[in-house]
């Protein structure tokens, strides 16, 4: 049961750092939740309580960043 929490976590974190990204994010809702996730881990490891979630937070509009540019780069314009 700890896992579907942490991973519900995940979402809000991942949604939350789509949402401080200014731009358009080119990724589904796994892809979100993966992130929200990783972000969540790196935070805990860092910390824990409610800083642990601000800081994931924050994680995660940077990992939303480093993976929009990646996705971008590797879309050829013109196909779908």
């Amino acid at each position: 049961m700890h896992w579907v929490w942490f991973i519900l976590a995940g979402a809000v974190v991942g949604a939350l750092g789509r949402l401080f990204h200014r731009g358009r994010d080119p990724m589904g809702w796994l892809m979100t939740i993966g992130i929200g996730v990783v972000s969540l881990i790196v935070a805990a490891a860092i910390s824990s309580g409610w800083l642990a979630f601000i800081i994931g937070v924050i994680v995660a509009v940077i990992l939303v960043a480093l993976v929009g540019r990646f996705r971008r780069d590797s879309v050829v314009p013109g196909r779908a």
